[in-house]
């Protein structure tokens, strides 16, 4: 997953404390880190509302930990929805950031006490105006994903243009037409990309202006990426944030200025504030020497986790490994892989592989960094026998 280097960071104290503590496989999530990134969240955003992506780690106590300190919830289901009330937030902290809404989601939603939901088609306008009567509206608009370690490009968001007439629809369908959103992609590594996006919501919000609709705020979208992660090559990503934030600051004071009235912000990060608070322990399952089809001879490590057990985004990135048994002495280049018998739980051959303990021993620790996000919601149920993780959790806000 990850080269082994001594200069590589590692977990804060309290997370490897509590990854040294585990005795079987689970994910670890430290409760005061995730606390910490979120205040200094907002103070790189000052007045910025933060609504946590919910999807990058469903936990319960994440979830009362954020909202203890202020944050409310983007939720993409009425089980999302249900879960943040649960965890304390108020239903007039979960907006409804799901493009694709069923009728009966939208009405199940409506039910819970949500008033405010995303959009981006008639058809859905059309669906809000019968099951959410008069609730607030804001449109996606379309980014290219450029830069983003996943772009999210293809199923959400429409162009400009007809973002102001979906909002127009939504006003003459009773609804009230209260904002503007976008997402540059998961991961994004430039700031240009935020740039862009301020661009074509200062071309919309003009438009809007023309047609007599005035918003009330402007969802910045997620994106902002983790610390922790590599490529697939095992170099550091290393995002530009001090630059990202600077053209976030800028460009919301852009936005008020072409909005000539009182005009909101939201943000709703999901990696950035979990995926460095948390680390999966996993162990070795075998470190094997094998010569493939293809006729090489190569290091192969098998971990118990894997694609289809917390480590789904292994096809576009790699994580940090750190083996507590062997800081020192030889290494090996080695593919490494995850449990099951689907060839997929692997990274590429090619130019994945990584550099590990040549004394690994069936059994030993293995600690996956940086995996805090989707690890959880993206775990399949069993996938070929091998169960998801238990989660533990660490710290807590005010200790």
């Amino acid at each position: 997953m990850s080269t082994v280097t001594k200069t590589a960071p590692g977990p804060g104290a309290r997370l490897a404390g509590a990854l040294a503590g585990a005795t079987t496989d689970r994910l670890v999530l430290d409760l005061t880190g995730i606390a910490r990134g979120h205040a200094a969240l907002r103070r790189e955003l000052p007045g910025v509302h933060v609504r946590f992506a919910m999807k990058a780690c469903p936990v319960d106590e994440v979830l009362t930990t954020l909202a203890r300190d202020g944050a409310g919830a983007d939720a993409a289901s009425p089980a999302e929805i249900e879960q943040a009330l649960r965890a304390g937030i108020p239903a007039d902290r979960v907006h409804y950031g799901n493009t694709v809404k069923s009728d009966r989601n939208i009405a199940a939603a409506h039910r819970l006490g949500v008033r405010t939901f995303a959009t981006d088609s008639h058809q859905d306008v059309a669906a809000l105006a019968a099951h959410a009567p008069g609730a607030r509206v804001f449109c996606r608009v379309a980014t290219g994903g450029h830069g983003a370690v996943w772009g999210l490009s293809h199923k959400f968001g429409c162009p400009p243009a007809e973002a102001v007439r979906v909002l127009a629809h939504a006003r003459d369908a009773g609804l009230v037409p209260s904002g503007l959103s976008v997402h540059v992609g998961s991961q994004q590594m430039t700031a240009e990309a935020w740039s862009t996006a301020v661009e074509d919501l200062a071309g919309t919000l003009r438009a809007l202006g023309r047609e007599g609709i005035t918003v009330d705020h402007v969802n910045l979208g997620g994106g902002l990426p983790a610390l922790g992660y590599l490529d697939r090559h095992g170099t550091p990503l290393d995002p530009p944030l001090d630059k990202i934030f600077a053209v976030l600051r800028e460009g919301t004071e852009t936005l008020r200025r072409v909005h000539g009235g009182p005009l909101e912000f939201v943000v709703e990060p999901g990696r950035y504030l979990v995926a460095d608070h948390g680390a999966v322990r996993a162990h070795v399952a075998r470190l094997a020497r094998r010569r493939g089809p293809d006729g090489a001879d190569r290091h192969w490590l098998y971990l118990s986790c894997g694609k289809f057990n917390g480590l789904y985004e292994m096809d576009a990135l790699q994580y940090r490994l750190v083996f507590p048994g062997h800081p020192d002495g030889p290494t090996v280049p080695a593919v490494v892989a995850g449990p099951t018998c689907d060839s997929d739980d692997a990274y590429s051959h090619e130019d994945g592989l990584v550099r590990v303990p040549a004394a690994l021993a069936s059994g030993d620790p293995v600690w996956v960094l940086s995996s805090g996000a989707y690890a959880l919601s993206y775990t399949t149920r069993g996938f070929n026998g091998f169960a998801p993780l238990p989660y533990t959790v660490t710290g807590g806000t005010h200790d």
